[in-house]
Protein backbone atom coordinates (compact mmCIF):
# COMPACT_ATOMS: atom_id res chain seq x y z
CA UNK A 1 0.00 0.00 0.00
CA UNK A 2 1.40 3.66 -0.74
CA UNK A 3 2.29 5.81 2.18
CA UNK A 4 -1.01 6.69 4.29
CA UNK A 5 -0.42 10.17 3.65
CA UNK A 6 -0.49 9.77 -0.63
CA UNK A 7 -3.58 7.18 0.41
CA UNK A 8 -5.16 10.40 1.75
CA UNK A 9 -4.44 12.56 -1.16
CA UNK A 10 -5.65 10.56 -3.55
CA UNK A 11 -8.97 9.60 -1.14
CA UNK A 12 -9.30 13.59 -1.22
CA UNK A 13 -9.49 13.90 -4.62
CA UNK A 14 -13.78 13.65 -5.64
CA UNK A 15 -14.75 11.60 -8.31
CA UNK A 16 -14.80 13.29 -11.80
CA UNK A 17 -18.25 13.58 -13.73
CA UNK A 18 -18.69 11.74 -16.93
CA UNK A 19 -20.54 13.86 -19.22
CA UNK A 20 -23.23 13.02 -21.44
CA UNK A 21 -26.14 14.41 -23.56
CA UNK A 22 -29.01 16.14 -21.58
CA UNK A 23 -31.86 13.59 -21.87
CA UNK A 24 -33.78 16.09 -23.93
CA UNK A 25 -31.29 16.00 -26.48
CA UNK A 26 -30.31 12.78 -26.84
CA UNK A 27 -33.85 11.55 -27.12
CA UNK A 28 -33.85 12.88 -30.43
CA UNK A 29 -31.14 10.95 -32.09
CA UNK A 30 -29.49 7.59 -31.33
CA UNK A 31 -25.88 8.45 -30.51
CA UNK A 32 -23.72 7.22 -27.59
CA UNK A 33 -25.20 8.66 -24.07
CA UNK A 34 -22.23 8.87 -22.68
CA UNK A 35 -19.65 11.54 -24.29
CA UNK A 36 -16.57 9.95 -22.17
CA UNK A 37 -13.96 11.66 -20.48
CA UNK A 38 -10.99 14.50 -21.92
CA UNK A 39 -7.78 13.86 -21.09
CA UNK A 40 -7.55 16.14 -17.82
CA UNK A 41 -10.28 14.57 -16.12
CA UNK A 42 -9.37 11.19 -17.39
CA UNK A 43 -6.03 11.59 -15.43
CA UNK A 44 -7.55 12.95 -12.31
CA UNK A 45 -9.84 10.35 -12.13
CA UNK A 46 -6.80 7.37 -12.52
CA UNK A 47 -5.05 9.63 -9.51
CA UNK A 48 -8.11 8.54 -7.34
CA UNK A 49 -6.89 4.69 -7.83
CA UNK A 50 -4.24 4.01 -4.59
CA UNK A 51 -2.62 1.40 -6.12
CA UNK A 52 -4.03 -1.72 -3.59
CA UNK A 53 -1.10 -4.03 -3.96
CA UNK A 54 -4.04 -6.72 -3.57
CA UNK A 55 -5.84 -4.88 -6.18
CA UNK A 56 -9.73 -6.36 -5.58
CA UNK A 57 -10.64 -5.01 -8.90
CA UNK A 58 -8.56 -7.08 -11.00
CA UNK A 59 -9.45 -10.10 -9.20
CA UNK A 60 -13.62 -8.98 -9.65
CA UNK A 61 -13.07 -8.39 -13.09
CA UNK A 62 -13.69 -12.01 -15.52
CA UNK A 63 -10.09 -11.62 -17.61
CA UNK A 64 -8.13 -9.98 -14.65
CA UNK A 65 -7.51 -6.49 -16.19
CA UNK A 66 -4.36 -4.98 -14.60
CA UNK A 67 -6.45 -2.36 -13.64
CA UNK A 68 -4.14 -0.20 -11.49
CA UNK A 69 -0.91 -0.67 -13.91
CA UNK A 70 -3.25 0.93 -16.87
CA UNK A 71 -4.07 3.92 -14.24
CA UNK A 72 -0.49 4.09 -12.82
CA UNK A 73 0.07 4.63 -16.78
CA UNK A 74 -2.60 7.60 -17.31
CA UNK A 75 -1.68 9.01 -14.25
CA UNK A 76 1.76 9.29 -16.15
CA UNK A 77 0.34 10.32 -19.79
CA UNK A 78 0.75 6.99 -21.20
CA UNK A 79 -2.39 7.01 -22.93
CA UNK A 80 -1.56 4.06 -25.29
CA UNK A 81 0.75 2.36 -22.68
CA UNK A 82 -2.49 2.40 -20.26
CA UNK A 83 -4.51 0.86 -23.46
CA UNK A 84 -1.79 -1.82 -24.14
CA UNK A 85 -2.49 -3.07 -20.34
CA UNK A 86 -6.09 -3.57 -20.80
CA UNK A 87 -4.92 -5.34 -24.30
CA UNK A 88 -3.12 -7.82 -22.62
CA UNK A 89 -6.04 -9.32 -21.07
CA UNK A 90 -9.19 -8.17 -23.43
CA UNK A 91 -9.77 -8.10 -26.67
CA UNK A 92 -12.85 -6.16 -26.14
CA UNK A 93 -11.83 -3.43 -24.11
CA UNK A 94 -13.46 -0.39 -25.66
CA UNK A 95 -16.85 -2.44 -25.59
CA UNK A 96 -16.45 -4.12 -22.26
CA UNK A 97 -15.75 -0.33 -21.05
CA UNK A 98 -19.33 0.26 -21.92
CA UNK A 99 -21.01 -2.39 -21.10
CA UNK A 100 -19.94 -3.97 -18.15
CA UNK A 101 -21.90 -4.00 -14.85
CA UNK A 102 -18.79 -2.24 -13.03
CA UNK A 103 -20.89 -1.62 -9.91
CA UNK A 104 -20.85 -5.41 -9.53
CA UNK A 105 -17.21 -6.54 -10.48
CA UNK A 106 -14.50 -4.37 -11.05
CA UNK A 107 -15.89 -1.49 -9.38
CA UNK A 108 -17.40 -2.95 -6.50
CA UNK A 109 -15.08 -4.45 -5.58
CA UNK A 110 -12.78 -1.19 -5.36
CA UNK A 111 -11.62 0.17 -2.12
CA UNK A 112 -12.05 3.71 -3.01
CA UNK A 113 -15.57 3.47 -2.81
CA UNK A 114 -15.98 2.20 0.30
CA UNK A 115 -12.38 3.77 2.43
CA UNK A 116 -13.24 5.64 5.46
CA UNK A 117 -12.20 9.41 4.96
CA UNK A 118 -10.93 11.34 7.95
CA UNK A 119 -13.94 14.01 6.80
CA UNK A 120 -16.40 11.41 7.19
CA UNK A 121 -17.09 11.95 3.32
CA UNK A 122 -18.36 9.49 1.17
CA UNK A 123 -17.09 9.22 -2.66
CA UNK A 124 -17.61 6.47 -5.17
CA UNK A 125 -15.28 3.57 -6.26
CA UNK A 126 -13.09 4.67 -9.23
CA UNK A 127 -14.97 5.17 -12.59
CA UNK A 128 -12.90 2.29 -13.81
CA UNK A 129 -15.48 1.03 -16.81
CA UNK A 130 -15.28 4.89 -18.60
CA UNK A 131 -11.14 5.10 -18.23
CA UNK A 132 -10.97 0.91 -19.65
CA UNK A 133 -13.55 3.00 -22.99
CA UNK A 134 -11.47 6.38 -22.70
CA UNK A 135 -7.82 4.90 -23.19
CA UNK A 136 -8.81 2.66 -25.54
CA UNK A 137 -10.42 5.10 -27.62
CA UNK A 138 -7.71 7.80 -27.73
CA UNK A 139 -5.31 4.51 -28.93
CA UNK A 140 -7.56 3.99 -31.90
CA UNK A 141 -7.71 7.58 -32.53
CA UNK A 142 -3.85 8.11 -32.34
CA UNK A 143 -2.82 5.04 -34.19
CA UNK A 144 -5.77 4.77 -37.16
CA UNK A 145 -7.59 1.86 -35.19
CA UNK A 146 -6.48 -1.10 -33.60
CA UNK A 147 -3.78 -2.24 -33.21
CA UNK A 148 -1.90 -5.35 -34.96
CA UNK A 149 0.53 -7.61 -33.09
CA UNK A 150 4.28 -6.67 -33.37
CA UNK A 151 5.30 -10.07 -34.37
CA UNK A 152 2.69 -12.15 -36.00
CA UNK A 153 3.12 -16.24 -35.90
CA UNK A 154 3.93 -18.09 -38.60
CA UNK A 155 1.04 -19.86 -40.51
CA UNK A 156 0.52 -23.44 -38.92
CA UNK A 157 -1.71 -24.91 -41.58
CA UNK A 158 -4.49 -25.81 -38.97
CA UNK A 159 -7.87 -24.09 -39.81
CA UNK A 160 -10.18 -23.98 -36.64
CA UNK A 161 -14.05 -23.19 -37.14
CA UNK A 162 -15.86 -20.77 -35.19
CA UNK A 163 -19.85 -21.20 -34.87
CA UNK A 164 -21.09 -17.46 -33.49
CA UNK A 165 -19.36 -14.08 -34.15
CA UNK A 166 -20.07 -12.64 -30.91
CA UNK A 167 -17.50 -11.66 -28.00
CA UNK A 168 -16.64 -15.40 -26.98
CA UNK A 169 -16.62 -16.33 -30.64
CA UNK A 170 -14.10 -13.31 -32.03
CA UNK A 171 -11.76 -13.55 -28.57
CA UNK A 172 -11.12 -17.38 -30.21
CA UNK A 173 -10.84 -16.09 -33.69
CA UNK A 174 -8.41 -13.34 -32.83
CA UNK A 175 -6.19 -15.07 -30.50
CA UNK A 176 -5.87 -17.98 -32.67
CA UNK A 177 -4.83 -15.80 -35.53
CA UNK A 178 -2.53 -14.29 -32.96
CA UNK A 179 -0.81 -17.59 -33.09
CA UNK A 180 -0.80 -18.78 -36.74
CA UNK A 181 -3.89 -20.74 -36.91
CA UNK A 182 -6.34 -19.94 -39.71
CA UNK A 183 -10.30 -19.57 -38.82
CA UNK A 184 -13.51 -18.81 -40.25
CA UNK A 185 -16.34 -17.43 -38.25
CA UNK A 186 -19.86 -18.76 -38.89
CA UNK A 187 -22.67 -16.39 -38.14
CA UNK A 188 -26.07 -16.29 -38.56
CA UNK A 189 -27.00 -12.99 -38.82
CA UNK A 190 -26.47 -10.82 -42.28
CA UNK A 191 -23.32 -9.48 -40.49
CA UNK A 192 -20.43 -10.13 -37.72
CA UNK A 193 -20.73 -9.31 -34.37
CA UNK A 194 -23.24 -11.41 -32.51
CA UNK A 195 -24.84 -9.36 -29.43
CA UNK A 196 -22.17 -6.53 -29.77
CA UNK A 197 -24.22 -5.40 -32.92
CA UNK A 198 -27.67 -7.13 -32.98
CA UNK A 199 -28.44 -6.99 -29.20
CA UNK A 200 -26.50 -3.59 -28.35
CA UNK A 201 -28.57 -0.57 -29.21
CA UNK A 202 -26.29 2.13 -30.81
CA UNK A 203 -27.16 4.64 -27.55
CA UNK A 204 -25.26 2.52 -25.48
CA UNK A 205 -22.50 1.53 -27.94
CA UNK A 206 -21.95 2.93 -31.49
CA UNK A 207 -21.64 0.02 -34.26
CA UNK A 208 -18.36 1.63 -35.60
CA UNK A 209 -16.14 0.08 -32.69
CA UNK A 210 -17.15 -3.29 -33.97
CA UNK A 211 -17.23 -2.48 -37.72
CA UNK A 212 -13.73 -1.12 -37.01
CA UNK A 213 -12.94 -4.55 -34.71
CA UNK A 214 -14.25 -6.67 -37.67
CA UNK A 215 -12.19 -4.54 -40.34
CA UNK A 216 -8.98 -5.58 -37.95
CA UNK A 217 -9.88 -9.31 -37.78
CA UNK A 218 -9.99 -9.28 -41.24
CA UNK A 219 -6.61 -7.88 -41.93
CA UNK A 220 -5.28 -10.97 -39.33
CA UNK A 221 -6.68 -13.26 -42.16
CA UNK A 222 -10.05 -14.40 -40.08
CA UNK A 223 -12.41 -14.74 -42.25
CA UNK A 224 -16.46 -14.07 -41.72
CA UNK A 225 -19.15 -16.37 -43.29
CA UNK A 226 -22.36 -14.59 -42.21
CA UNK A 227 -26.30 -15.43 -43.07
CA UNK A 228 -25.24 -19.21 -41.92
CA UNK A 229 -27.46 -21.60 -39.87
CA UNK A 230 -24.82 -23.95 -38.59
CA UNK A 231 -27.00 -26.95 -38.15
CA UNK A 232 -29.34 -26.52 -40.61
CA UNK A 233 -27.32 -25.12 -43.48
CA UNK A 234 -24.15 -26.91 -42.82
CA UNK A 235 -23.35 -29.25 -39.71
CA UNK A 236 -20.62 -29.29 -37.06
CA UNK A 237 -19.78 -33.07 -38.41
CA UNK A 238 -19.64 -31.71 -41.58
CA UNK A 239 -17.31 -29.39 -40.21
CA UNK A 240 -14.96 -31.76 -38.91
CA UNK A 241 -15.14 -34.30 -41.71
CA UNK A 242 -14.18 -31.58 -44.40
CA UNK A 243 -11.78 -28.71 -43.90
CA UNK A 244 -11.82 -27.70 -40.25
CA UNK A 245 -9.12 -29.46 -37.30
CA UNK A 246 -11.60 -28.42 -34.64
CA UNK A 247 -14.64 -26.43 -34.04
CA UNK A 248 -15.30 -23.61 -31.54
CA UNK A 249 -19.15 -23.06 -30.63
CA UNK A 250 -20.08 -19.65 -29.82
CA UNK A 251 -23.80 -19.25 -30.26
CA UNK A 252 -24.65 -17.37 -27.37
CA UNK A 253 -28.43 -17.63 -25.76
CA UNK A 254 -30.29 -15.83 -28.23
CA UNK A 255 -33.94 -16.90 -28.13
CA UNK A 256 -36.16 -15.32 -26.03
CA UNK A 257 -38.27 -16.52 -23.33
CA UNK A 258 -42.23 -16.41 -23.79
CA UNK A 259 -44.58 -15.03 -21.09
CA UNK A 260 -47.03 -18.40 -21.68
CA UNK A 261 -49.99 -16.14 -21.33
CA UNK A 262 -52.90 -15.10 -23.46
CA UNK A 263 -52.38 -12.91 -26.02
CA UNK A 264 -49.04 -13.23 -26.65
CA UNK A 265 -49.24 -13.68 -30.30
CA UNK A 266 -51.14 -11.02 -31.26
CA UNK A 267 -49.79 -8.04 -33.66
CA UNK A 268 -47.67 -5.19 -31.65
CA UNK A 269 -46.42 -8.19 -28.80
CA UNK A 270 -42.17 -8.66 -29.95
CA UNK A 271 -39.72 -10.49 -28.61
CA UNK A 272 -37.28 -8.08 -27.57
CA UNK A 273 -34.48 -9.14 -29.82
CA UNK A 274 -36.62 -8.72 -32.91
CA UNK A 275 -37.57 -5.64 -31.74
CA UNK A 276 -34.14 -4.26 -30.86
CA UNK A 277 -32.80 -5.55 -34.22
CA UNK A 278 -35.44 -3.56 -36.05
CA UNK A 279 -35.83 -0.36 -34.14
CA UNK A 280 -32.10 0.24 -33.86
CA UNK A 281 -30.62 -1.55 -37.46
CA UNK A 282 -31.11 -0.93 -41.04
CA UNK A 283 -33.54 -3.09 -43.15
CA UNK A 284 -29.75 -4.87 -45.19
CA UNK A 285 -28.42 -5.68 -41.81
CA UNK A 286 -31.00 -7.50 -40.94
CA UNK A 287 -32.90 -11.27 -42.37
CA UNK A 288 -36.00 -10.99 -44.71
CA UNK A 289 -38.50 -11.89 -42.29
CA UNK A 290 -37.12 -8.87 -39.85
CA UNK A 291 -36.68 -6.34 -42.89
CA UNK A 292 -39.96 -4.40 -42.33
CA UNK A 293 -39.48 -0.98 -40.31
CA UNK A 294 -41.68 -1.08 -37.24
CA UNK A 295 -45.02 0.43 -37.13
CA UNK A 296 -44.58 3.66 -35.20
CA UNK A 297 -45.57 3.12 -31.25
CA UNK A 298 -48.09 5.06 -29.21
CA UNK A 299 -47.80 3.94 -25.95
CA UNK A 300 -45.70 0.85 -25.25
CA UNK A 301 -45.24 -1.38 -22.50
CA UNK A 302 -42.44 -3.44 -21.79
CA UNK A 303 -42.23 -6.40 -19.99
CA UNK A 304 -39.13 -7.32 -17.95
CA UNK A 305 -37.08 -5.33 -15.37
CA UNK A 306 -33.03 -6.29 -16.99
CA UNK A 307 -30.90 -4.43 -19.33
CA UNK A 308 -32.64 -5.38 -22.27
CA UNK A 309 -35.63 -4.33 -20.94
CA UNK A 310 -34.06 -0.49 -20.48
CA UNK A 311 -32.63 -0.83 -24.04
CA UNK A 312 -36.64 -1.79 -25.28
CA UNK A 313 -37.99 1.63 -23.24
CA UNK A 314 -35.18 3.58 -24.69
CA UNK A 315 -35.35 2.48 -27.60
CA UNK A 316 -39.00 2.83 -27.69
CA UNK A 317 -38.74 6.59 -26.62
CA UNK A 318 -36.60 7.50 -29.79
CA UNK A 319 -38.71 5.82 -31.76
CA UNK A 320 -41.65 8.43 -30.53
CA UNK A 321 -43.69 6.33 -28.16
CA UNK A 322 -46.37 8.94 -26.18
CA UNK A 323 -45.47 6.57 -23.45
CA UNK A 324 -43.26 3.74 -22.45
CA UNK A 325 -43.98 2.05 -19.09
CA UNK A 326 -41.32 -0.69 -17.77
CA UNK A 327 -43.48 -4.16 -15.96
CA UNK A 328 -41.35 -5.69 -13.45
CA UNK A 329 -42.67 -7.84 -10.86
CA UNK A 330 -40.27 -7.08 -7.99
CA UNK A 331 -39.14 -3.78 -6.90
CA UNK A 332 -36.33 -2.20 -8.07
CA UNK A 333 -33.64 -3.93 -5.50
CA UNK A 334 -34.01 -7.13 -7.15
CA UNK A 335 -33.70 -5.90 -10.82
CA UNK A 336 -30.39 -7.31 -12.52
CA UNK A 337 -29.41 -4.62 -14.58
CA UNK A 338 -27.49 -1.70 -14.29
CA UNK A 339 -28.58 1.11 -12.03
CA UNK A 340 -27.46 3.57 -14.47
CA UNK A 341 -29.44 2.71 -17.27
CA UNK A 342 -32.55 2.19 -15.16
CA UNK A 343 -31.20 6.34 -14.31
CA UNK A 344 -30.88 6.89 -17.96
CA UNK A 345 -34.71 5.21 -18.49
CA UNK A 346 -36.14 7.98 -16.29
CA UNK A 347 -34.72 10.89 -17.47
CA UNK A 348 -35.82 10.07 -20.94
CA UNK A 349 -39.44 9.51 -19.37
CA UNK A 350 -39.57 6.25 -18.59
CA UNK A 351 -42.25 4.97 -16.41
CA UNK A 352 -42.05 2.63 -13.65
CA UNK A 353 -44.58 -0.05 -12.90
CA UNK A 354 -43.07 -2.14 -10.04
CA UNK A 355 -44.17 -4.98 -8.15
CA UNK A 356 -46.96 -5.71 -11.33
CA UNK A 357 -47.34 -8.78 -13.39
CA UNK A 358 -48.85 -9.24 -16.75
CA UNK A 359 -51.85 -11.86 -16.40
CA UNK A 360 -52.32 -11.52 -20.31
CA UNK A 361 -52.18 -9.53 -23.66
CA UNK A 362 -55.44 -8.01 -24.41
CA UNK A 363 -56.32 -6.80 -28.13
CA UNK A 364 -58.84 -6.06 -30.59
CA UNK A 365 -58.55 -7.83 -34.19
CA UNK A 366 -55.69 -9.74 -33.34
CA UNK A 367 -53.61 -6.45 -32.15
CA UNK A 368 -52.57 -5.53 -29.13
CA UNK A 369 -54.27 -3.20 -27.30
CA UNK A 370 -53.18 -3.50 -23.70
CA UNK A 371 -51.91 -5.93 -20.60
CA UNK A 372 -53.70 -6.86 -17.96
CA UNK A 373 -51.97 -7.02 -14.55
CA UNK A 374 -51.86 -8.01 -11.47
CA UNK A 375 -50.29 -6.17 -8.20
CA UNK A 376 -47.46 -8.49 -6.46
CA UNK A 377 -45.51 -8.52 -2.77
CA UNK A 378 -42.64 -9.90 -2.02
CA UNK A 379 -42.67 -13.48 -0.15
CA UNK A 380 -39.50 -15.62 0.67
CA UNK A 381 -37.31 -16.09 -1.63
CA UNK A 382 -36.57 -18.24 -4.14
CA UNK A 383 -34.21 -20.07 -5.54
CA UNK A 384 -32.14 -17.04 -6.83
CA UNK A 385 -32.44 -15.67 -3.56
CA UNK A 386 -34.30 -13.23 -4.49
CA UNK A 387 -38.03 -12.85 -2.37
CA UNK A 388 -40.35 -14.50 -4.36
CA UNK A 389 -43.40 -12.31 -6.02
CA UNK A 390 -46.91 -13.52 -4.53
CA UNK A 391 -50.59 -12.09 -6.25
CA UNK A 392 -52.37 -9.42 -4.56
CA UNK A 393 -55.88 -11.02 -4.87
CA UNK A 394 -58.10 -8.29 -6.69
CA UNK A 395 -55.38 -6.27 -7.46
CA UNK A 396 -56.00 -6.28 -11.44
CA UNK A 397 -55.42 -3.83 -13.49
CA UNK A 398 -54.91 -2.60 -17.58
CA UNK A 399 -52.09 -0.86 -18.96
CA UNK A 400 -53.30 0.32 -22.31
CA UNK A 401 -50.18 -0.63 -24.83
CA UNK A 402 -50.20 -1.32 -28.22
CA UNK A 403 -46.59 -2.26 -28.85
CA UNK A 404 -45.49 -4.80 -26.33
CA UNK A 405 -42.14 -5.99 -26.13
CA UNK A 406 -40.84 -9.19 -24.15
CA UNK A 407 -37.88 -9.02 -21.92
CA UNK A 408 -37.70 -11.95 -19.73
CA UNK A 409 -34.84 -13.34 -20.47
CA UNK A 410 -33.11 -16.15 -23.18
CA UNK A 411 -32.14 -19.03 -23.55
CA UNK A 412 -29.23 -21.08 -25.64
CA UNK A 413 -30.85 -22.71 -29.55
CA UNK A 414 -30.86 -26.66 -29.12
CA UNK A 415 -30.30 -26.57 -32.90
CA UNK A 416 -26.17 -27.56 -32.67
CA UNK A 417 -27.06 -29.65 -29.87
CA UNK A 418 -29.42 -31.49 -31.75
CA UNK A 419 -27.16 -31.91 -34.78
CA UNK A 420 -23.51 -32.82 -33.37
CA UNK A 421 -22.91 -36.42 -32.76
CA UNK A 422 -21.72 -36.90 -29.62
CA UNK A 423 -22.11 -33.47 -27.48
CA UNK A 424 -23.39 -33.59 -24.30
CA UNK A 425 -25.72 -30.68 -22.67
CA UNK A 426 -25.98 -29.66 -19.22
CA UNK A 427 -29.19 -28.47 -18.50
CA UNK A 428 -31.68 -28.16 -21.51
CA UNK A 429 -29.85 -26.94 -24.46
CA UNK A 430 -26.81 -25.22 -22.53
CA UNK A 431 -23.22 -27.05 -23.67
CA UNK A 432 -21.28 -29.13 -21.24
CA UNK A 433 -17.78 -28.29 -20.89
CA UNK A 434 -14.69 -28.80 -18.83
CA UNK A 435 -12.46 -25.71 -17.19
CA UNK A 436 -10.52 -25.51 -20.58
CA UNK A 437 -13.98 -25.31 -22.88
CA UNK A 438 -13.68 -28.65 -23.98
CA UNK A 439 -16.87 -30.68 -24.80
CA UNK A 440 -17.78 -34.46 -24.79
CA UNK A 441 -16.93 -34.65 -28.51
CA UNK A 442 -12.67 -34.71 -29.55
CA UNK A 443 -12.14 -31.41 -31.04
CA UNK A 444 -15.77 -29.54 -30.53
CA UNK A 445 -15.09 -26.63 -28.08
CA UNK A 446 -17.67 -23.99 -26.45
CA UNK A 447 -17.87 -21.03 -24.49
CA UNK A 448 -19.98 -18.07 -23.55
CA UNK A 449 -24.01 -17.82 -23.24
CA UNK A 450 -24.55 -21.22 -24.82
CA UNK A 451 -23.01 -22.60 -21.58
CA UNK A 452 -23.76 -20.34 -18.97
CA UNK A 453 -26.93 -19.52 -20.19
CA UNK A 454 -27.70 -15.56 -20.40
CA UNK A 455 -24.52 -13.62 -18.61
CA UNK A 456 -22.07 -10.85 -19.65
CA UNK A 457 -19.85 -10.14 -22.71
CA UNK A 458 -17.25 -10.31 -20.42
CA UNK A 459 -18.01 -13.51 -19.42
CA UNK A 460 -18.67 -14.95 -22.82
CA UNK A 461 -14.99 -12.81 -23.48
CA UNK A 462 -13.00 -14.98 -20.70
CA UNK A 463 -14.75 -17.91 -21.96
CA UNK A 464 -13.28 -17.68 -25.69
CA UNK A 465 -9.84 -16.39 -24.07
CA UNK A 466 -9.36 -19.80 -22.58
CA UNK A 467 -10.77 -22.02 -24.98
CA UNK A 468 -8.77 -20.41 -27.96
CA UNK A 469 -5.43 -22.04 -25.00
CA UNK A 470 -7.02 -24.92 -25.11
CA UNK A 471 -7.86 -24.70 -29.16
CA UNK A 472 -4.30 -24.38 -29.64
CA UNK A 473 -3.15 -27.36 -27.01
CA UNK A 474 -5.18 -29.48 -28.77
CA UNK A 475 -3.79 -28.57 -32.39
CA UNK A 476 -0.39 -29.20 -31.37
CA UNK A 477 -1.27 -33.20 -30.55
CA UNK A 478 -2.38 -32.99 -34.30
CA UNK A 479 0.92 -32.48 -35.47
Amino acid sequence: MPETHIVHRRLDIGVQKVPKQDAEERVRNWDETYLGFDLNSAKIEAQRCIQCPSAPCQEACPVSNDIPGAFALVEEGDIIGAADVFRETSNLPEMCGRLCPQESLCEGACVVGFAIRPDGRAEPAVTIGKLEAFVTDYQRREVGGYPRPPYPAPPSGRKVAVIGAGPAGLAVAEMLAEMGHGSTVFEYWPEPGGVLVYGIPNFKMRKQIVDDYITHLEALGIEFRCNTYVGKDITVDEMLDGEYDAVFLGTGAGVGNELGIEGEDFEGVHRATDYLVRGNLRPDQLPDHLKEPLPQPTKVAVIGGGDTSMDCVRTAVRMGAETVTCVYRRTEAEMLGRGEERINAREEGVQFEMLTAPLRIIGENGKATGVECIRMRLGEPDDSGRRRPVPIEGSEFVIEADTIPIAIGYGADPVVPETTSGLSTSWGALIAIDEGGRTSRRGVFAGGDNVNGADLVVTALADGRRAAEAIANYLDTLD
